[in-house]
């Protein structure tokens, strides 16, 4: 039995976004920027994809931006949201427990002179909003916190730090990572109060390599690639049809399946949580996950690695962080304050539409078993 519990990596392409992405591929193939009938066609489906992916965040088509995915929305966003508002100042504030797509561009536009203030998260994985908008000040160019959070599953009250930082008088570009949240939680752009919000594909069963950007109506940010001038000339490229088309099915199908989806999540994950912490001694669940979909997991004493290959070797598929340490220590677990050993043993289980009961407790019992099977290191 193959159980695959690592959706916050990546999901399965579901067959209604393949099989439309074929037909792409195969028969409407035509450049969206051509004018000629072939080229029409490719632009109605460009113009659909656009107008499902705005539905699932209650935005207008007008607002979503195509990209590679979402590394290259949160880039965009901070280097642009960051020059556009240069003129106001050279302070950024974001949360110390962002996705490595924007803690990495706020690092390097610390090197070039800008003042990066990371209000780091509690315990509960969520970061205070009091503490986070009384970090803003006149000179902040731009604010961007994450509202899932890809290792814990806790969500931000971007809402209310927008909110608050409003009622200070103080204007900068609001930006959220939703990569993670994005048909797993409920995302108004009108009651939001972000500027700028990612997206990503692959995380809701559309294909990778394709991302969005919503740019609020208003906001003026440059463009990010420069050359035939695709999506309004803030985004040059012949267009991923394909991977567009796909991304757009799947966010369509996966906001009217929103309430169903996530109410079997919850119910598999809340299944999962109690199997573990009744059947490991010590085991505990870090921070505060009210995402349905993400479920972090404190196993002290033994090492992620090597639980996670003994739940290989049983067909069980989880990480130990996001996919994109690449083995490293979690920074999010660390912002949390988490001790060494807590950090050195925990795995991050996460479901999708596809997660059955029936795998849930094969893991509960393969995870028991190696708990009793394997040393635990002092």
């Amino acid at each position: 039995m193959r159980v695959y519990l690592d959706n916050a990596a990546t999901t399965r392409v579901r067959h209604e976004a393949a099989e439309l992405m074929c037909r792409v591929m195969e028969e409407n193939y035509g450049n969206p920027s051509s004018t000629h009938l072939m080229g029409r066609e490719a632009k109605v489906f460009l113009k659909n994809a656009r107008e499902e992916v705005a539905g699932a965040i209650g935005a207008s088509p007008e607002e979503i931006y195509f990209t590679s995915g979402g590394t290259e929305a949160d880039n965009w966003a901070i280097f642009r949201g960051a020059e556009t508002m240069r003129r106001r100042g050279r302070h950024i504030v974001i949360t110390g427990a962002e996705h490595d797509a924007v803690g990495r561009p706020a690092a390097v536009l610390e090197q070039r002179g800008f003042e990066i203030t990371r209000i780091m998260p509690g315990k509960s994985g969520r970061v205070d909003p009091e503490e986070l908008a009384a970090a803003v000040r006149e000179d902040t160019a731009l604010v961007s916190v994450i509202l899932v959070n890809n290792e814990t599953g806790a969500v931000n009250p971007v809402k209310e730090i927008a909110g608050l930082i409003k009622k200070r008088g103080y204007a900068p570009i609001i930006h959220t990572d939703a990569v993670q949240a994005l048909c797993k939680v409920d995302i108004n752009v009108k009651k939001l109060g972000a500027d700028l919000i990612s997206l990503s594909s692959h995380k809701i069963h559309g294909p990778k390599g394709c991302g969005a950007l919503y740019i609020k109506n208003g906001v003026k940010l440059g463009a990010f690639i420069e050359g035939g001038g695709q999506e309004s000339g803030l985004r040059s490229g012949t267009e991923a049809m394909p991977a567009i088309a796909g991304f757009g099915c799947a966010a369509g199908l996966g906001k009217k399946e929103m309430a169903e989806n996530t109410k079997r999540m919850r119910e598999i994950k809340a299944h999962i949580e109690k199997g573990v912490l009744s059947g490991i001694d010590g085991a505990e669940v870090l921070g505060e996950s009210d995402a349905p979909h993400i479920l972090s997991l404190g196993l002290p004493g033994y090492r992620s690695e090597v639980m996670m290959n003994f739940l290989e070797a049983e067909g069980i598929f989880v990480s130990k962080s996001s996919a994109c340490k690449k083995g490293k220590r979690s920074h999010v677990l660390e912002a949390m304050g988490l001790p060494a050993k807590v950090i050195d043993g925990a795995i991050r289980v996460s479901l999708s539409r596809y997660t059955t009961m029936e795998e849930a407790d094969y893991f509960i019992d393969a995870l028991v078993r190696g708990s009793k099977k394997l040393i635990k290191v002092l």
